[in-house]
């Protein structure tokens, strides 16, 4: 429900066409007192009027008019107010510290063949990964949200593995966490001005999701295991996931990454306000 006295964080923002021909804002917002979400529309009047930069993510607005529908559940904006403008994610020096611990990780790989495969993805594609988001709305949508998000599934899997009874390979569950989310960096963009993050509609016209590209990429080098387990890393098929995990009679390998990914899009810097705890 809409709260006018509440501070809210931006979520996420697109804009699209409506049937009749004109622009229409989609915002979604998080109430910072209740952690509830808000699901609002502009009309283009009110976008002409508003600056782009006011619906960056990590944004903390005021809502000063607006109605809200009983019906469709959203809310109809028609002014807000800036309250505590967003960075755009992660700084400089830090994406660079965090790119130099993964690769630091994956130089200790023992197997030299997979350390060569992944190692090779890593270097090849560095200026990308040290910028692109994990997600368009769900989770670490920022600028190096996604390197944030592949390093906190590195530590997760570090304090998993030695409490694991069934032992799968150390160096295929990390090389698995590096890689399960690749693709990324060809499915989304951001833009360094509002930190709005959209689908990139290239990537869209040769592959069906980041899940296909990354379990593409490694079944043609021969890392079959890697490759099944980033397809069931989203868990369900309605999710997104090439194999379901309610299939039965799946290997144990099979689950790992999914629940380290769900970690980190639960339990990690999921938000832009969250880079600014200690």
């Amino acid at each position: 429900m809409l709260d006018l006295n509440a501070n809210y964080e931006v979520m996420g923002y697109s804009v699209g066409d409506t049937k009749a021909g004109t622009k229409m804002g989609k915002l979604q917002l998080r109430n910072l007192n209740e952690n509830s979400t808000l699901n609002c529309i502009l009309w283009e009047e009110t976008l002409n009027r508003l600056s782009p930069k006011l619906f960056r993510t990590g944004n903390v607005v005021k809502i000063t008019g607006a109605s809200f529908n009983e019906k469709f559940n959203n809310c109809l904006v028609s002014n807000m107010e800036l309250i505590e403008e967003a960075v755009l994610g992660l700084d400089e020096d830090t994406r660079e510290n965090l790119f130099k611990d993964i690769l630091k990780t994956i130089d200790d790989f023992k197997n030299e063949d997979l350390k060569a495969f992944v190692r090779d993805v890593w270097t090849k594609n560095e200026e990308l990964i040290k910028i692109s988001p994990a997600a368009k709305l769900m989770h670490h949508n920022y600028l190096g949200g996604l390197i944030q998000h592949i390093y906190e599934c590195l530590q997760f899997a570090e304090c998993i593995f030695p409490n694991m009874h069934k032992k799968i390979n150390k160096d295929i569950l990390l090389a698995a966490c590096i890689l399960h989310d690749i693709g990324k960096i060809f499915e989304y963009k951001i833009d360094f001005e509002t930190g709005f993050v959209e689908y990139n509609e290239e990537f869209k016209k040769d592959w069906i999701s980041h899940s296909q590209y990354g379990y593409s990429l490694c079944m043609a080098n021969n890392q079959m295991q890697i490759a099944k387990m980033i397809a069931a890393h989203h868990g369900r098929s309605d999710w997104g996931a090439m194999i379901d995990l309610g299939e039965k009679d799946l290997e144990n390998y099979y689950y790992i990454v999914h629940h380290i990914d769900d970690l980190s899009a639960k339990f990690g810097k999921i938000y832009i306000s969250d880079l600014k705890k200690v």
